[in-house]
């Protein structure tokens, strides 16, 4: 499947992976939960979309994907102001997360044929 073979679905299962660990002792099932789920939505989003058969279908899935990692941001952000997640843990998570923005951003620009 080519998804595998593109450097920002592997950072984005990375970053998916670490935040599995990072959150394994919060207490809080509902915040746990949500997280992880958008950090799989990420790299689960590029793949579908990547596999998709049209630049528009493959697209729509990869801005569902940069949702998803908004999303994630602002989770990192309350974990941290709620103390369930350490400051440079959300330090190092928000800067990966700019950097596979930035990667998803220059994908979609290809696929529409701006980049």
């Amino acid at each position: 499947m080519y998804h595998e073979k593109l450097d920002v679905w592997q950072r984005s299962c990375e970053l998916s992976v670490r935040i599995y660990r990072e959150t394994d002792n919060v207490k809080d099932w509902g915040f746990r939960n949500q997280i992880t789920r958008s950090s799989l939505s990420v790299p689960s989003n590029i793949a579908e979309g990547i596999e998709k058969p049209t630049a528009k279908d493959k697209q729509k899935f990869l801005y569902i994907a940069k949702g998803s990692l908004a999303e994630l941001k602002t989770q990192f952000i309350i974990g941290e102001k709620i103390n369930y997640i350490p400051q440079e843990i959300t330090k190092e998570c928000k800067q990966e997360i700019e950097v596979i923005d930035f990667m998803l951003t220059r994908l979609i620009s290809s696929i529409s044929g701006k980049g």
